[in-house]
């Protein structure tokens, strides 16, 4: 009888072979990946009674994997998104195993089996141009951290970055000229990499931002002169957006994030007259279906003041039926 497959050998060569070597995936994609088994062969292992190094593959069964779902869901309230994404990294491990260890053929099926869940998409939030507006003139820019604050949101506004791709940016990252139309370049998922371009108000907030400093360094920094971090620029948002509530009532009682203001972005370049395609590479969208979503949210918003206009009050005109109108027949035909 041959030695069962302990599963820790294989989560060590998923994560260190496989990601790193093999596909040379993202710091964050590996973190994902990592936090993810970190929660759940504790999981399994309390639901075998085995010891985490002790558990072999087929302890890692469907039906532990479903209660792990719900665990993650139910006990630890993520979202629907959240618990597909666990799953997603469960299901990459187990097809990981399978092609190269074909006895685990039948356990991968299994595990690859259990489905992902379907979820409502939230309605998209997005901040009308007077709430940005009110926004961005929030911070006090006659103190040091104002005049990084008001950068930092003018940044987000301007390039639609991720939150993220905005603090590991990097002053080489930027081509500025002051009151002129600059450039940066943004480090997207996959290391995808994309050149968008900055307003003269935003290079020369950046321009101010960056002054004597080395190319090498973080653009945004905390209080302690270090780069900023993504919850920290969470916290500075929430912090802004209290203080512009006062004057727009608009804002309060919404979950504004910097992925708020990536909507804004995409959806006011849509009013400006931006193309779809533009703005899907300005955004760093790998697919054009991911960048329709503010289209059908521009059609949605024209269509409600449509519904409050005074076009669909007046007396309605009579046209001919197609078949009436011999050069459209007559079109038809020729082709």
């Amino acid at each position: 009888m041959s030695k069962p497959a302990l599963l820790g050998s294989w989560v060590k060569r998923f994560l260190l072979d496989h990601l790193i070597e093999e596909r040379n995936l993202s710091r964050n994609t590996q973190r994902s990946y990592r936090d993810t088994l970190a929660l759940l062969l504790p999981f399994a292992s309390a639901q075998k009674k085995t010891p985490v190094d002790r558990m072999d593959i087929f302890d890692l069964s469907s039906d532990v994997l479903r209660r792990f779902l719900d665990h993650v869901e139910q006990e630890r309230r993520c979202s629907i998104r959240t618990r597909n994404q666990r799953l997603a990294a469960v299901h990459a491990m187990a097809r990981f195993i399978a092609e190269r260890s074909p006895e685990h053929i039948a356990w991968c099926s299994q595990i690859r089996g259990v489905p992902f869940k379907r979820f409502t998409r939230n309605e998209l939030s997005y901040l009308d141009k007077t709430e940005m507006d009110a926004l961005l003139a929030t911070p006090d820019r006659r103190t040091e951290q104002g005049i990084r604050d008001h950068a930092l949101l003018l940044f987000l506004y301007n390039s639609g970055a991720r939150v993220t791709e905005a603090a590991s940016l990097q002053i080489g990252d930027l081509n500025l000229r002051v009151n002129q139309i600059g450039d940066v370049q943004l480090r997207g998922k996959g290391r995808k990499m994309r050149r968008c371009p900055l307003w003269p108000a935003t290079a020369t907030a950046l321009l101010a931002l960056i002054r004597n400093r080395a190319p090498d360094q973080p653009v945004f920094l905390n209080r302690l002169g270090q780069a900023i971090t993504r919850h920290g620029i969470h916290w500075m948002l929430r912090n802004h957006v209290r203080t512009a509530a006062a004057s727009h009532p608009s804002l309060l009682g919404r979950a504004i994030s910097p992925h708020t203001i990536r909507h804004t972005t995409a959806t006011h370049l849509l009013r400006s007259g931006v193309d779809i395609n533009t703005i899907r590479a300005w955004l760093g969208h790998v697919s054009i279906d991911t960048t329709n979503i503010y289209a059908e949210v521009d059609l949605q918003r024209k269509a409600e003041i449509l519904t409050h206009s005074n076009a669909l009050h007046t007396t309605p005109t009579t046209t001919k039926h197609w078949k009436d109108d011999p050069s459209l027949i007559a079109f038809l035909r020729s082709l």
